[in-house]
C-alpha cells in the first residue's frame, strides 16, 4: 500500500497552483461562492474511491512488512465504527471499497495467492455483513496473469464482486501491455468494471517535499489510460468499463496534446482520442471541484463521472470539506449531480443496484 503520505499541502499547494492556472472568471470568489445558495446536500451518495483495511487485511499487511506493527499511516487505522460516522455524516450510503495493494507485493506466487484471498475475503465479509453500505472490488494477482483470472473468476462467482481494482501498473508496466490480455479478455466476457488506483511511476525520482499523490498518481493514470489507447485495448475489450481514479490524471485536460500525437508522432488516429475520452469513467476523488470539474465535464460528459471521496486516505476532515465544495459547485448543476452521485453508479453496478432496489 504505497499511499504513505496524502493530502498534506492540498489547499497550501496544490490548490493554490491550480487557481493560478485558471482565469479568475472560472472560479467564484469566496464571497461570491459564500453567497449563492448552496445545493442540498445529496443523501444516498454512492462513494466508488472508497478504501478499507479490515483487521485481517491489516494483520496480513503487518506479516509482510508492508504495515508497521504499530503506528503508520493514518489511513492503516481504518476502523468500521469511524468509516460508518464518515459516511453517515455526509450523507454517503454506500462505499464500494477497495485495497490498493501495490502489485509488486504479490510478486511470490504463493504470496498472491495467500495475499489476495486475505484481502477479497476480507472485503466481502464486509460487504456481506452490510450489504446496503458496501460493495467491494476485489484484488487480482497482476503480475501473475493466469492466476489473475482464476482470482477474478472466484471474486465474480463466489465472492459476490462488484468489480476488480487493477493497478495502473505493475512492475513497470502499464495496462495496455500484452501480458494483461488474458485478464482483460476474461474481464470483457463477463462485461466486468475495472477500478483503476495509481502508484508513483517506476523509475520516477520524487520531488522533494511533494508527496507522491500530488503529481506521480496522476501521471500514472494518465500514462495507464495511454497506453489502453495506444495499443488498441479499449477497442479489443469494448466491453471493460474502466474507472480512471482523481478525474482521470491529467487525461482530459492534456487531450488537445494526444490529438497531435496521432498527427505528428506516430500515435492513435486523432479522431480516436474523443471518443477514447467517453469510454472511461472518472472520479471526483483529485478532489476535481471547482478547478478541474469544467474541463472534466466538457471532456467525459456528466454520465461518466462517479462520486469518489478516496476515504481514509482523505481524512474525515478533507472528505467533509470536498463534498461541501462538490455540492456548491456552480459547474455542476441539478442533474449532473444527481447522476454523479449516484445514478451513474446504479447503472455501472448492477449488482450493487440489485441489492439496493432489491
Amino acid at each position: 500500500m504505497s499511499e504513505m503520505t496524502r493530502r498534506r499541502a492540498l489547499k497550501a499547494s496544490g490548490l493554490a497552483a491550480a487557481a493560478a492556472a485558471v482565469p479568475l472568471a472560472a472560479v467564484p470568489s469566496s464571497g461570491a461562492a459564500a453567497s449563492e445558495p448552496r445545493r442540498r446536500p445529496a443523501h444516498g451518495r454512492i462513494d466508488t474511491h472508497h478504501h478499507a483495511v479490515p483487521r485481517k487485511m491489516r494483520e496480513w499487511a503487518i506479516a509482510q512488512g508492508l504495515l508497521p506493527p504499530t503506528g503508520g499511516p493514518s489511513w492503516a487505522q481504518w476502523t468500521l465504527r469511524g468509516t460508518l460516522r464518515t459516511m453517515n455524516a455526509n450523507g454517503i450510503a454506500v462505499g464500494v471499497a477497495s485495497a490498493p495493494v501495490p502489485a509488486e507485493a504479490f510478486m511470490d506466487r504463493k504470496t498472491a495467492v495467500s495475499g489476495v484471498q486475505v484481502c477479497n475475503e476480507s472485503l466481502a465479509e464486509l460487504a456481506r455483513d452490510h450489504p446496503t453500505r458496501f460493495g467491494f472490488f476485489a484484488n487480482v494477482a497482476m503480475l501473475h496473469p493466469d492466476l489473475a483470472v482464476e482470482q477474478a473468476a472466484h471474486a465474480f462467482d463466489v465472492l459476490g464482486a462488484d468489480g476488480v481494482l487493477l493497478n495502473t501498473s505493475a512492475a513497470g508496466h502499464y495496462l495496455g501491455h500484452r501480458m494483461f490480455e488474458p485478464l482483460f479478455a476474461e474481464l470483457n466476457r463477463r462485461r466486468a468494471v475495472v477500478f483503476t488506483h495509481p502508484v508513483a511511476p517506476k523509475g520516477i525520482v520524487q520531488v522533494p517535499e511533494v508527496g507522491d499523490w500530488l503529481g506521480d498518481f496522476l501521471l500514472d493514470t494518465t500514462r495507464t489510460a495511454l497506453s489502453l489507447i495506444a495499443t488498441g485495448a479499449l477497442d479489443r475489450y469494448p466491453d471493460v468499463s474502466i474507472i480512471l481514479s482523481h478525474g482521470g490524471g491529467f487525461l482530459p485536460y492534456m487531450a488537445g496534446r494526444a490529438e497531435r500525437w496521432g498527427r505528428e508522432d506516430g500515435g492513435p488516429d486523432p479522431a480516436k482520442i474523443r471518443p477514447a475520452l467517453r469510454r472511461f469513467h472518472y472520479d471526483t476523488a483529485l478532489p476535481t471541484s471547482p478547478y478541474a470539474t469544467p474541463t472534466l465535464l466538457a471532456a467525459a460528459g456528466a454520465d461518466r463521472v462517479l462520486f469518489g471521496t478516496d476515504w481514509p486516505a482523505n481524512s474525515a476532515k478533507e472528505v467533509r470539506l470536498n463534498t461541501v465544495d462538490f455540492d456548491r459547485d456552480p459547474g455542476v448543476d441539478g442533474r449532473a449531480h444527481r447522476a454523479i452521485v449516484r445514478d451513474n453508479a446504479l447503472r455501472l453496478l448492477p449488482r450493487l443496484a440489485k441489492r439496493l432496489t432489491g
